[in-house]
């Protein structure tokens, strides 16, 4: 994950005198692989050779072998064998060389598109080349033709989809912004930035170092307090960027601590690179669409969409294959005790947003009014409310929460995008609103899951502390194949039951 701590400061980059045009591009030379590079460099060659077969083969159809061993006994010359490998390590560097795999370069979808022409062109130039040197001598031309149109097509489409999708994951709810400052800058800022959101992008209000005597109506109306106020604001309200318009020469010390304040908390940040003024030099943005820079506290690539679809994937399977189970569990807590089936919550998920969890109830109907009186029986530590033999648990209740099966309705959220199957559990509102620490909100930064690490170590035996540790550290370590190991180590946590309550 790309926090803000691994960034140099900006006195130290102005120092070195990185900010001019020229130095940026230089400096930009050197590819800033993305994460998951590896994944889309082999999607990009899955789709080259995919076209290139389809054009070999098309013409030829008619004398293909009809059965698989006549295919399996088909001759495959080891130069041939040869040039094909040459071939696929062609294409890869040609992507690598258009930067099709620098995250730096393309986070516009225009200079991606225009690389990805460029590129295939070259691949498909380097093809005829290559192909001049098999033993038959090569394609027909108009085979060269039709294969950079279908991989120049073909890659466009992939690349787009996988932004769609991408975008869909991150942007499903509107950006709410707030933006540090209150004078020129940051109003421009807010001009043009939110033109780049298309609509998507609600501004919470501002925040100025102290209350300037003078505001232009645009900030008076929407002024929501300090910069000491920053870090209750954002453990309080559901925040997804912060942007920093605070003059750098005047106000450096106050826009470190406020880029500290957000790294805390778990925000992501831009901040304007428009640092200087001039009189007649102006800046050209040559490889980005708008004029900030962004620090990212949690992966925003490619691996979300990766594992949104798994989440929809699984849990509609889950629900296919445990609706029995979920019938069962319905019937048998209408008919031992009255009230509704299920229990919503509403709880903290994304970001500080509020939506509602469902479960199984497995207590009385009016628990919830009870929990005021029993607070002073609370055994767990920190702001989380626990009780071992809790008075108002139905008999059926402690069953289904032993075994877990009064979460399992949570797979609807699942499927309603207000969780992950893995990720830090949703607390309650009555919690977190008890929570102290800065630090402690970042477990928010991304969607809560049904099961996480504290579910497979050991669960309510482990103090809140060690809730949070776990949180954070599934997240700066977060990838697809600890997801996957998670879920595998969940089915016998939960047949054992260990601190479950």
């Amino acid at each position: 994950m790309t926090a803000i701590g691994n960034c140099p400061p900006v006195a130290s980059v102005m120092a070195a005198g990185d900010l001019s045009p020229l130095t940026t591009q230089r400096r930009r030379r050197a590819v800033h692989f993305v994460r998951g590079a590896g994944v889309a460099a082999a999607i990009d060659i899955v789709v080259m050779l995919a076209v290139l077969a389809a054009v070999i083969l098309a013409p030829d159809l008619d004398s293909m072998p009809s059965d698989v061993n006549a295919a399996l006994s088909m001759r495959i010359t080891v130069r041939n064998l040869l040039l094909l490998t040459t071939l696929t390590a062609g294409w890869f560097l040609t992507f690598w060389m258009w930067a099709l795999y620098d995250g730096v370069r393309l986070r516009s979808g225009v200079h991606e598109r225009r690389a990805i022409l460029s590129a295939c062109a070259t691949g498909a130039l380097l093809t005829a080349t290559i192909g001049t040197l098999t033993v038959s001598g090569g394609l027909r031309p108009t085979a060269y033709i039709e294969f950079w149109i279908g991989t120049t097509a073909a890659t466009l489409g992939v690349r787009a989809t996988r932004r769609l999708l991408a975008g869909r994951v991150l942007s499903k709810a509107s950006c709410r912004v707030l933006i540090v400052g209150s004078g020129a800058r940051a109003e421009r800022m807010w001009r043009t930035l939110s033109a780049d959101f298309n609509g998507n992008c609600t501004l919470v209000g501002f925040i100025d170092t102290a209350a300037p005597s003078s505001l232009s109506e645009t900030v008076a109306t929407r002024l929501v307090g300090t910069l000491e106020d920053l870090e209750s604001t954002l453990m309080r309200q559901a925040i997804d960027e912060v942007w920093i318009a605070l003059p750098i020469k005047s106000h450096y010390p106050q826009i470190q601590q406020a880029l500290h304040v957000c790294e805390r908390v778990g925000v992501r940040t831009r901040y304007d690179v428009d640092l200087f003024q001039t009189s007649v030099a102006w800046a050209r943005y040559e490889e980005l669409e708008s004029p900030t820079v962004t620090f990212h506290v949690v992966p925003d690539d490619h691996r979300l969409a990766i594992k949104r679809a798994f989440d929809i994937v699984t849990a509609t399977a889950a629900l296919v294959v445990l609706s029995p189970v979920l019938l069962a569990v319905a019937c048998a807590v209408k008919w031992t005790s009255p009230g509704p089936v299920l229990f919503a919550q509403e709880r903290y998920g994304w970001n500080r947003r509020r939506f509602r969890m469902l479960k199984f109830r497995t207590m009385v109907p009016n628990a919830e009014a009870l929990q005021p009186a029993l607070e002073s029986a609370n055994e767990a530590d920190g702001p989380v409310f626990k009780i071992a033999d809790d008075p108002r648990i139905t008999r059926l209740g402690r069953f289904l929460r032993r075994t877990s099966l009064d979460e399992l309705p949570q797979l609807i959220n699942v499927l309603r995008g207000e969780m992950s199957m893995v990720g830090p559990r949703p607390l309650p509102l009555r919690d977190v609103e008890r929570f102290t620490r800065a630090a402690d909100m970042r477990r928010f930064s991304v969607r809560p899951g049904l099961t996480c690490l504290w579910q497979i170590s050991g669960r309510s035996t482990l103090t809140f502390g060690d809730w949070i540790t776990l949180d954070l550290k599934y997240i700066d370590s977060w990838s697809l194949a600890q997801d996957l190991s998670i879920l595998c180590r969940t089915v016998p946590a939960v047949v054992r039951g260990t601190g479950a309550r």
